[in-house]
């Protein structure tokens, strides 16, 4: 029973076999089923947004998705090709490929099981915490330049004719320059499944609406002879799971595959953590993010030996599986086995899904990614992270996905320094009808000033922190007798932050002001032991509570004023 329990530990799915309820499998096998019928063509078309056949997006649906299953620890979900990640793949590869679509495609195995292996080390190293890493503004932007990016990648397909990608302003210039070459029938029968996605996915959004517009364009396509007007369709399709294969690559082509990698596993995971969580809490558990990381490399390195790509958290296929009922990982494996029946027995109609059908799907998966009430939110909440996700947005667009992931981790890093060297300050003082509580926009006591730092003190915010104390102390209606310092908030010192209060010591002593500590951790104090300024302060001047130095303080005012006398204006 150990054993199994160790086991289960790293194969959190193995739990189902022990804690299976037969009045799930209903829920579980329709889920499934659902699942299935939206990650079939919606694979198919990111495998042709990734730059790959289409087979190999259904490759790509099968064994990350039971890999996930196993090893993941949300329950519902689904792990498939996701639109940010195969905008990823396309911008690390195609570079490096060249045109070659023999070295395209072993280029994006090596990829992926590199993108695996992070995974799969960051999480064994504790590294799931990046899923905090970019804040949601930051992603959100980043997503909506994915999305819209997307879209106009599709245009020319919607209207039957190739348009090399190149940015989004890029693109649609493009796409503008050749609209007299546009082919009415594709165009026709594109808006016409378009329509249906939309309507369907509105109207009756249980019914798998992508399936449905493949079957009506394979049908159109098929009944009215359209490839015979030149309405391009998918062609054949292989029967059959491929033989596993591992290309070799060259260290210069590994260096840029490293690069892609790195961002895939931050983008991906990051992505992936928002859905997970999100689902996990409407379905009351919990999730393990160290234990996800490692199952998304589990399902990257599955995808890479089956010669699909790198996958991620699908939102929308799951949002099918829990509203569907899907209680469990095995809502996942059933479609994954309905997925493999697909490719082993009924690949022939595959073969006639027109790619205006897969421009229709993605633009439509697109404009659900495109997150407009996020953005809006943000505007009226907060300006600086609503123009954070702007530039993020605009980096994607118009110098790349790679390189806006760069944008994006570079104003996740500098939105954290900016909080950190301009945290939150106050001046606290007593509240009425509550004896011995200093708080925010307390009534301050006259000849005391309580001031706390809401930060760590540290070398890019040392003088911040003098400045805004000082101005606490000219603002105050009397010059202080006493500055108590609250240290409750400020976590860590460092030296820069040990100069600037022996700094505030010194002057303090000069100007008659007693200076006073409060509440300081273990690390702080033993800081200020270990740099002589506990004691240069005095043992006398360092409190356990902020109440305990005001009391002192009175005492202290007591003894220097005698009775009778009038104290200092």
């Amino acid at each position: 029973m150990a054993n199994a329990r160790g086991l289960e530990r790293w194969l959190p799915g193995l739990r189902l076999v022990r804690t299976y309820r037969r009045e799930w499998l209903g829920s579980d096998l329709v889920a499934g089923l659902s699942v299935a019928a939206v990650a079939l063509p919606i694979g198919i078309a990111y495998a042709q947004l990734a730059g790959f056949p289409p087979v190999v997006g259904i490759y790509s649906c099968i064994l990350p998705a039971v890999a996930y299953a196993l090893f993941g620890s949300s329950r519902q979900l689904v792990v498939n090709p996701d639109a940010a990640a195969c905008a990823m793949i396309a911008a690390t590869v195609a570079p490096l490929a060249a045109g070659d679509a023999a070295r395209y495609a072993d280029l994006a195995i090596v990829l992926t099981l590199l993108t695996g292996v992070l995974c799969i080390v960051g999480g064994l190293a504790g590294f799931g915490v990046i899923a905090n890493f970019l804040s949601r503004p930051i992603l959100t932007g980043y997503l909506n330049g994915i999305a819209l990016s997307i879209i106009a990648g599709q245009l020319g397909t919607l209207l039957g004719y190739h348009v090399e990608s190149g940015g989004f302003f890029r693109t649609v210039g493009r796409v503008v320059e050749r609209i007299g070459q546009t082919h009415m029938p594709t165009l026709l029968l594109g808006l016409a499944l378009f329509a249906i996605v939309v309507i369907l996915k509105r109207t009756m959004p249980r019914v798998p609406a992508p399936l449905v517009a493949a079957v009506v364009g394979i049908t159109a396509v098929y009944a009215m002879g359209l490839g015979a007007q030149g309405v391009a369709v998918v062609g054949a399709v292989p029967a059959g799971f491929p033989v596993p294969h591992i290309p070799t690559v060259s260290l210069e082509e590994l260096s840029g595959l490293f690069s892609g990698a790195c961002g895939i596993m931050l983008v991906s995971f990051c992505s992936m953590m928002t859905t997970a969580r999100g689902f996990a809490a409407r379905n009351g558990y919990g999730i393990n993010s160290n234990q996800d990381l490692i199952a998304l490399g589990a399902a990257d390195i599955v995808s890479g030996l089956s010669r699909g790509f790198a996958v991620s958290g699908a939102d929308s296929r799951t949002a099918v599986a829990d509203a569907s009922g899907g209680k469990t990982q095995l809502a996942t494996i059933v479609a994954a086995l309905v997925m493999a029946l697909v490719l082993i027995f009924l690949t022939t109609p595959l073969a006639y899904v027109p790619t205006a059908a897969l421009a229709a799907i993605l633009i439509s998966s697109a404009l659900g990614l495109f997150d407009f009430a996020s953005l809006r939110r943000y505007y009226l909440q907060s300006p600086a992270e609503f123009r954070h996700a702007i530039v993020a947005m605009l980096g994607v667009m118009t110098i790349g996905v790679l390189q806006g992931v760069l944008i994006a981790v570079a104003l996740a890093l500098l939105r954290l320094l900016v909080m950190a060297s301009r945290p939150n300050d106050a001046v606290l003082g007593t509240v009425d009808g509550q004896p011995g509580v200093y708080a925010p926009g307390g009534t301050p006591e006259p000849g005391l000033l309580i001031y706390r730092f809401d930060g760590a003190l540290l070398f890019f915010n040392a003088d911040h922190f003098l400045g805004r104390l000082r101005s606490a102390i000219e603002a105050a209606p009397r010059r202080p007798e006493w500055v108590i310092l609250d240290m409750e908030s400020m976590p860590v010192l460092d030296i820069t932050g040990i100069e600037a209060l022996e700094r505030l010591r010194v002057e303090f002593e000069v100007r008659g002001i007693v200076f006073a500590l409060a509440r300081g951790n273990s690390f702080a104090l033993t800081m200020l032991e270990r740099s002589g300024l506990a004691e240069r302060i005095g043992a006398d001047r360092h409190f356990p509570t902020v109440h305990h130095g005001a009391e002192a303080f009175r005492a202290a005012d007591r003894v220097a004023i005698p009775p009778g006398s009038t104290p200092p204006a």
